[in-house]
């Protein structure tokens, strides 16, 4: 790699596209499949959920800041130029323009289309006198006695308003005056309930339509809903030191200042506040003032509130209203009877690696079963894992715990400021603590996103290590709808780095460079941003070049910068990139080389690989990291090298996968826009993720490593 290239020249505002918008334009991508009428039903209420979850993320995690900006009197542009309060006004334009589609969807097609399915969602005063009965009975059976009505007066001040909750807002008549009561709808009730018939009505109509037993002298005025989002404070500002780490509880500790950052969190300030249209605008400003929010953070959908509740609708015995069921496969070389137990299992592995693609090959007989069978072999010494997010009750914690209890080393890195799963994975540390495993609480003033695991095996008179490098969470349940990547290796080199990676995680070693992995944040932007500037020599020298990559976010201003160069100096670029990037392709004397597209599907797409053409001599890597500030600088990320001729031609495989897509793949427009392709007429229609499902399935187990045939996917 040749370190004396020029860096790439300053560009201009105009050449980025602005972060928060390009990530509502991903939700835009996300709002089709609610549109699609091809799309089978309740799928399409599915992805209605899906909106309603991005939209409450998008709140949270980013208009906070954006707000915080603005009330501090910021004026420092965002990388496409804009002011906070500008940005803040063109976000809320586009979440009102997709709050407005998605009421006319939801309103005017899946609620009418459920219906006709004879599975209605009614409202309360549509209801028969019979199922009208049937629902107060519920009430008063499983639903009044969890109510609490709070009300305010000159007692009783304006009560605390949870983030997220779904609220009744009840004026009583009093004398000559009026009373404000406040009922929380319980999360611990289901929200559709379920009608005798078929059907549902929505928890919060039964609740408003028998409040004659919870307020039974009282005189109701009206009832009304409403929700409130609060803001994450930002990425948690936590002061880590090696003492603290592992004393968890003590004063200072990691998992204390965490513990605070979460109960600072509920009480975190009103970025948005949801009301039901026919609310008074007298009631709407007497409330948002309480809240302490503004008028600009009120939002009036002409749909349900809390749609990330659609997540929930269940309706079982209708397969024909679901997208055909998927059956992860277990990896050919992972078939058969020799492969279940230890000894076969990781022979299998010192065959040469494997490329695991997920969840079109079972994650639960390739990953789950290599720290299973690591658990219970007496071979086996120790196991070191990084947890990043997992599922609850997860039969990995479970493996490393019964490890743990056998006497095995288990060092577990667990990431306790992972976004919103900070209290599960603190009860993990702590339940691993119990059993015996070594557990380290992340590094200091970085987010660990590494998605590593080491079992070291005794071996005849030495040891091996084997590894599991991938790019996505030790998650069994995310594993069966997220795309993503993994090698098992006993590749001595990275077997030795991946070792390396953990002692420093634990030991809070100095960085040091590695044989095969890239690490970040001490190396990482080098190495990639060396890479893509030799792409470019070759390409000013006449030998082949490209890059070819795949990951979930693009915003790095450096690194798009040195894009934009390497495009001018010739090389073809083709990033595949499911959610924001701030880069614009097609732009003619700056990034006319470039090509960007997005891929949506069933499944959440989340590998990163990274391919250099490299004058002929392609290099590819898979791992944790995207192309984003944070990953970069921000968080400890690793990427690891592919050099095995037979994963090397599985990876070009599904990266041609993903470019012949001409039904589900998105191309970005230099103006920002996504257009979503279609096939020619005449041309058969291929979705990447329907192609690797049945090839998964067309697996013939060949096991034979030198065999030229069509690539295992």
């Amino acid at each position: 790699m040749k370190d004396d290239v020029k860096a790439a020249q300053p560009i201009g505002a105009e050449a980025f596209i602005n972060r928060e918008l390009s990530w509502l334009a991903f939700a835009r991508r996300v709002l089709a499949f609610v549109a699609d009428s091809g799309t089978p039903l309740l799928e399409r209420v599915k992805f209605a959920g899906i909106m309603g979850m991005l939209h409450d993320e998008f709140f949270m995690k980013r208009i906070g800041g954006i707000k915080r900006q603005v009330k501090a009197g910021l004026v420092k542009r965002s990388l496409d130029g804009r002011t906070p309060q500008e940005e803040l006004d063109a976000c809320r334009a586009e979440v009102l323009a997709q709050i407005a589609e998605l009421a006319i969807l939801l309103n005017g097609e899946i609620r009418p289309a459920l219906a006709a399915s004879g599975l209605p969602i009614l409202d309360h005063a549509a209801l028969s006198k019979k199922d009208a009965a049937h629902v107060a009975k519920v009430f008063v059976r499983s639903i009044l006695p969890i109510l609490t009505p709070l009300a305010v007066d000159a007692e009783h001040p304006f009560p605390f308003i949870s983030n997220l909750g779904l609220n009744l807002a009840v004026q009583l008549a009093v004398r000559k005056s009026e009373r404000f009561v406040r009922i929380k709808v319980p999360a611990n009730r289901g929200r559709w309930v379920p009608l005798p018939g078929g059907g549902f009505v929505p928890l919060e109509q039964v609740i408003a339509a028998n409040l004659g037993e919870l307020l039974p002298e009282e005189r109701v005025m009206g009832v009304w809903f409403f929700r409130v989002t609060r803001g994450v404070e930002g990425e948690a500002s936590l002061e880590r030191h090696d003492e603290a780490a592992g004393t968890p509880g003590t004063p200072g500790s990691i998992i204390s200042q965490v513990a605070d950052e979460l109960k600072a969190r509920r009480f975190a300030g009103v970025v948005r506040v949801e009301v039901s249209p026919d609310m008074p605008k007298g009631l709407r400003t007497w409330l948002t003032d309480q809240l302490g929010a503004d008028a600009a953070d009120v939002y009036v959908p002409e749909h349900f509130l809390g749609l990330a509740d659609l997540l929930a609708f269940r309706a079982d015995g209708r397969p024909e209203l679901h997208d055909p069921p998927h059956a992860p496969v277990t990896h050919p070389r992972l078939a058969g009877p020799g492969k279940v137990d230890a000894e076969g299992f990781f022979a299998e592995i010192r065959r040469g690696d494997l490329l695991l693609h997920h969840p079109y090959q079972s994650f639960d007989t390739s990953v789950l079963r290599f720290l299973e069978l690591a658990a219970a072999d007496p071979k086996v010494l120790a196991i070191k894992l990084t947890i990043y997010r997992t599922s609850a009750g997860s039969p990995i914690v479970r493996a490393l715990a019964d490890a743990a209890r056998a006497g095995k080393q288990v060092a577990v890195l667990v990431e306790i400021t992972a976004r919103f799963d900070e209290a599960p994975n603190i009860a993990w540390g702590r339940l691993l603590e119990r059993e015996g495993a070594h557990v380290a609480y992340g590094v200091e003033k970085l987010k660990t996103h590494v998605k590593l695991a080491l079992v070291v095996r005794e071996e005849e008179d030495s040891f091996r290590n084997y590894v599991h490098v991938g790019t996505g969470n030790y998650h069994t349940g995310t594993a069966k709808f997220y795309e993503d990547l993994g090698i098992l290796s006993c590749e001595t080199e990275l077997g030795n780095d991946v070792a390396a990676v953990f002692n420093e995680l634990t030991g809070s070693t100095p960085p040091r460079r590695f044989g095969r992995l890239i690490v970040a944040p001490a190396f990482m932007r080098e190495e990639f941003t060396a890479m893509i500037r030799r792409e470019a020599d070759h390409a000013a020298a006449g030998r082949p070049s490209g890059i070819h990559a795949k990951m979930n976010q693009l915003q790095d201003p450096a690194l798009i910068r040195e894009l934009y160069a390497a495009s001018r100096a010739g090389v073809p670029i083709a990033l595949d990139i499911r959610g924001l990037c701030c880069l614009r392709p097609g732009v003619p004397g700056l990034s006319e080389n470039i090509h960007v597209f997005s891929v949506l599907g069933r499944f959440l797409e989340h590998a990163r690989i990274y391919r250099f053409v490299n004058g002929g001599a392609p290099e590819y890597f898979i791992g944790s990291a995207d192309w984003m500030k944070r990953n970069l600088d921000h968080r400890v990320e690793t990427v690891a090298p592919v050099s095995d001729p037979v994963l090397q031609r599985e990876l070009d495989a599904i990266l041609g996968l993903y470019d012949l897509d001409n039904a589900s793949a998105w191309d970005l427009q230099p103006d920002g826009t996504y257009v979503l392709r279609a096939p020619a007429q005449g041309e058969p229609r291929r979705r990447v993720q329907e192609q690797f499902a049945r090839l998964a399935r067309g697996a013939d187990g060949a096991n034979d490593r030198d065999e030229p045939g069509a690539p295992r996917t």
